[in-house]
């Protein structure tokens, strides 16, 4: 992990997954004292780096899960991977009744460090690296006492059917033939765009009834005066939520989300800290902020 430049084989880059992994499981079992055989949903989700066998398989190996464990493994979904591979895991968990779901976020550039000369290809080698992070889900009625937290909602909303959305972020050759990830322009624009979207679905099913009130009457203002009301109302989101983990993206998208949301400095502070020690984990920032949040009590 220490090596500069890194070693850009395969090899390195599945012995550094597999420390990631294997290092934090073994964190997550001795902490909570689970049996890895009393795992019946695993969900394992790296976006670039997916060797095969698949990682899935390599958590199944390595520690001995069962033989009918519902197995999944996520691949290319970028930094939401994290929160859509919870959501998969919820929705197994209200199907098989009285189990533990594992959810194993990581990702990994080694393998695809782009050594060409394009500059939106550069970027991606200046935010990532290797990063992850292991949460276990149960839904034993037993668990319920001494489990940190209870998941209540999760929404996911899809932009992908527009082009710059789907354009945004984008593996591909670039004019001599080398291989890398190209960032758009339009990033932080298309993930404001995109949160605004989310939120507007979460809102109703977490802010109070008064901040309802507030957003539904300027929203039929505005579909009545169109012109005359320039601005939906943002609704206090502090009002219905006390930790914010907004993904740590970049500076830009952390800025552009703590405007839109009307937050203050300290409710991004853990995106801030993450990304300043950890740089962009992709899919398991999330959970490095809520280490953070955590950490400071």
């Amino acid at each position: 992990l220490l090596q500069v430049p890194p070693r850009k084989t395969f090899a390195a880059a599945r012995e550094e997954t597999e420390q990631v992994i294997i290092g934090a499981l073994k964190n997550l079992f001795e902490n909570t004292k689970v049996n890895p055989k009393d795992i019946g949903i695993l969900v394992v989700n790296s976006s670039m780096f997916n060797p095969t066998p698949s990682l899935s398989a390599m958590v199944v190996n390595t520690f001995k899960l069962r033989s009918n464990v519902r197995s999944f493994n996520l691949g290319g979904m970028g930094c939401s991977a994290g929160v859509i591979a919870i959501d998969l895991a919820k929705d197994l968990l209200h199907v098989h009744k009285n189990t533990y779901a594992l959810v194993v976020s990581t990702e990994n550039i080694t393998y695809n460090i782009y050594a060409g000369d394009n500059r939106s290809m550069m970027v991606s080698n200046c935010l990532f690296r290797v990063g992850g992070a292991a949460i276990l889900l149960s839904n034993k009625p037993r668990d319920r006492r001494r489990s940190k937290y209870e998941l209540v909602h999760t929404v996911r909303t899809h932009t992908g059917a527009d082009d710059k959305s789907f354009r945004c972020v984008q593996q591909g050759d670039d004019e001599n033939g080398k291989t890398g990830v190209s960032l758009s322009k339009d990033i932080t624009d298309v993930a404001g765009r995109t949160v605004k979207k989310n939120i507007a679905t979460l809102g109703p099913l977490i802010l109070p009834l008064s901040e309802k009130l507030l957003f539904f009457v300027t929203f039929m203002a505005k579909k009545l005066f169109k012109d005359k009301v320039k601005h939906y109302y943002v609704p206090d989101f502090k009002l219905a939520v006390d930790h914010f983990c907004i993904h740590a993206g970049g500076r830009a998208v952390i800025d552009v989300l703590e405007k839109n949301l009307g937050l203050a400095p300290i409710d991004v502070e853990a995106s801030r800290s993450t990304l300043h020690r950890f740089g962009n984990t992709s899919s398991s920032s999330i959970w490095y902020e809520l280490a953070y949040i955590e950490a400071k009590g």
